[in-house]
């Protein structure tokens, strides 16, 4: 598994109380881990729903009142935004959290909180991952050392990179879900077009992320007229997620226009992540993190996504040689955070 490098993992040696979370725009995972050299225990994890409160402190009130928690050492904390001067201005949620507002509700000194991005955490996160918590869906020519990459469509579309040193890994944050969408073919133009109308800039988090599956179903129907079934209608109305729904129906094959739409996801998905293996030049591999990958497997594996993945012009066979490998732990951000936590201030 990847070595992370962490230059004050050797200056504890004991264990350490750390308080972890994983904050994203539809949910937020907090658990009281226990951490030492070898392991991290989670002790007790709480789910809560992020719509449903003001601000992130908040739950970490609620958290530790209600759970009942011993007092943590130490706190790490996974989020979706940008994380500038131990701050960040969360991208899908109106919520600004700092480090020093952080410790002054936990009780804890500031130099003991750490704010991440959450890509940033995943990655921290991989070493405490078990075989069977990554599944290897191309080998490519395993073995070749070099950086490596992870992207992670979910609510947002995170991506970040893990420099190589030779001797170990260095995760690095990056927002490159907002770069700008780029169309390929006559359909992406017409893609293109229909999203600019809403959007004055069009990146690739419109489009490959769960608000993507409906954005991408609507295109169908509205611009390329494809049938949407009256049965179809009436669940994506009555259940209120319509991307579960459409990616629900996809995979089932209930419905040409939902395949279409999955179909189509997958293809982008491919594209982008083949750009992230370029720019970061991750012969080392590269990891699918976030909530929809270990949920769309089938497509993954399917050869529209491994076609489209090496489809990149002259750096095709560099591509080709990279592995590709789904993060099947929805825990991974939470063991990262609270790895950083621990070791990495």
């Amino acid at each position: 598994m990847i070595k992370i490098y962490l230059p004050y993992r050797a200056k504890y040696n004991q264990m350490q109380r750390v308080l972890a979370a994983d904050v994203g725009g539809t949910k937020v995972n907090m658990a009281l881990c226990y951490v030492t050299d070898e392991k991290i225990e989670i002790i007790h994890s709480v789910k809560y729903a992020s719509q449903q409160y003001a601000s992130f402190t908040d739950i970490i009130k609620a958290f530790l009142a209600e759970e009942k928690v011993e007092q943590p050492d130490k706190i790490g904390i996974g989020v979706a935004g940008p994380v500038i001067d131990n701050t960040v201005e969360f991208t899908n949620l109106n919520w600004v959290v700092s480090a020093k507002e952080i410790a002054e509700v936990a009780g804890v000194p500031v130099e003991h909180v750490a704010l991440i991005n959450d890509l940033e955490a995943t990655a921290y996160g991989l070493p405490c991952l078990s075989d069977d918590d990554i599944l290897t869906i191309h080998a490519g020519e395993p073995g070749h050392s070099g950086n490596a990459a992870i992207i992670a469509p979910g609510t947002g579309l995170g991506e970040a990179g893990l420099f190589y040193d030779s001797n170990g890994y260095h995760p690095f944050a990056t927002e490159g879900g907002h770069c700008e969408f780029a169309p390929r073919t006559e359909m992406e133009a017409q893609l293109f077009s229909y999203l600019k109308v809403k959007h004055r800039r069009v990146s690739w988090e419109h489009v490959v992320a769960g608000p993507g599956i409906y954005r991408l179903y609507y295109f169908l129907r509205d611009v390329l007229k494809r049938e949407e079934p009256e049965w179809l209608k009436k669940e994506i109305e009555e259940k209120g997620d319509p991307s579960a729904v459409i990616s629900e129906a996809g995979l089932q094959k209930r419905a040409p226009i939902c395949e279409e739409v999955m179909q189509l996801f997958v293809q982008q998905l491919a594209r982008e992540a083949s750009s992230l293996v370029l720019k970061m030049k991750a012969t080392g591999g590269l990891f699918f993190g976030g909530g929809i990958p270990p949920k769309i497997l089938p497509l993954l594996k399917d050869p529209n996504f491994y076609e489209t993945f090496i489809d990149c012009g002259r750096m095709q066979e560099l591509v080709a040689k990279v592995p590709v490998k789904i993060i099947l732990n929805d825990k991974s951000a939470l063991y990262g955070a609270a790895y950083y936590g621990a070791y990495g201030l």
